[in-house]
């Protein structure tokens, strides 16, 4: 597991982009990867953290995809 940090994140359309140290150029986030009561979606800036994969195929042009993303408490 890794804290990252929310790049950007599209509501309308469920997905996002976080960075860590683990995932060189971003890693692709998707709202059902969120683990979280409520309303699934994020905030540019805000802190999760995330488990990943890399599938050895490009996820939406990203080399790394979300498995799990916690969001912080603020």
């Amino acid at each position: 597991m890794a804290t990252a940090t929310v790049r950007e994140w599209h509501d309308e359309e469920g997905w996002g982009v976080l960075d860590s140290r683990d995932t060189p150029g971003g890693c692709f986030g998707h709202y059902t990867n969120i683990r979280a009561t409520g309303v699934h979606t994020l905030s540019p800036g805000q802190q999760v953290d995330l488990t990943w994969e890399a599938p050895g195929y490009k996820q939406d042009g990203y080399d790394y995809r979300a498995v799990s993303i916690v969001p912080r408490r603020r």
